[in-house]
């Protein structure tokens, strides 16, 4: 039996990673690696998360998304009514944020930028996703995780994106990623991805939702406010843009 990590990872992604239809109100594909120690997710975030269901809807089913908090629909249409709840919510997410002991790995593919600059660009999801885990595997050898099995968790998008996506992270991992530059040793570490149904109610992944579109909205928008990026800033372990 492999030695476990002593910490998980959760990720998610802010856009959409096409490169052949560019929106161009959101022409970045941004990817969010939340790493957590599995002992302070168990003592830490995850109770702070529950407590904060419990406060303001009386049982902890409730998944967070960042977009319907941010559109007020679904389980948070109240955010709609009330002025003063709205703000105390929002002041109590971020909190929970503040505290969580999490460090941050994240990148941002300019999808513009990507598509003039290559004539064959990569996609940018399998980009971000291997500048992530060069970056992940640095921390982990840092943190004295090296020989450990370290389980990374996505969140179910479809079988056939899933599939493409746990081959294409198997590939990187293996060193098989032509990226068209040094080519970077995954062999010392063990990582295994784990695909997630939203219904599953993951805490770690709700937080991983909360970083992604935050991460990406400052690369888009730098000089507009951005009050997530800032709590982001304070636990942020490297991040990526490219090109």
């Amino acid at each position: 039996m492999a030695e476990f990590s002593d910490y998980i990872v959760y990720v998610d992604e802010s856009g959409d990673h096409s490169v052949t239809s560019i929106d161009p109100d959101f022409p970045v594909f941004a990817l969010s690696f939340c790493i957590v120690k599995k002992d302070e997710y168990l003592s830490m975030v995850v109770p702070s998360m529950q407590a904060l269901k419990f406060k303001y809807w009386g049982h902890d089913s409730v998944v967070l998304h960042e977009h319907e908090i941010r559109k007020s629909k679904g389980d948070f249409t109240f955010l709609l009514t009330d002025r003063a709840l709205r703000e105390q919510f929002y002041e109590d997410l971020t909190q929970v944020m503040v505290d969580a002991p999490i460090t941050i790995i994240g990148s941002v593919i300019d999808k513009v930028t990507l598509t003039e600059k290559y004539a064959n660009p990569w996609s940018p999801y399998d980009l971000a996703l291997h500048f992530c885990l060069e970056r992940l595997q640095t921390f982990l050898r840092e943190n004295g995780q090296e020989g450990k099995l370290t389980h990374v968790v996505f969140e179910c998008r479809g079988k056939t994106e899933d599939d493409d996506l746990e081959l294409t992270f198997r590939r990187i991992v293996a060193g098989d990623g032509h990226w068209g530059y040094r080519k970077h040793k995954f062999e010392i570490m063990d990582f295994e991805p784990k695909f997630a149904k939203k219904s599953v109610n993951s805490t770690g992944l709700q937080l991983a939702d909360l970083t992604a579109r935050p991460i990406a909205l400052k690369t888009l928008r730098p000089n507009q406010p951005n009050r997530a990026y800032d709590v982001i800033l304070t636990k942020m372990g490297a991040i990526k843009q490219f090109p």
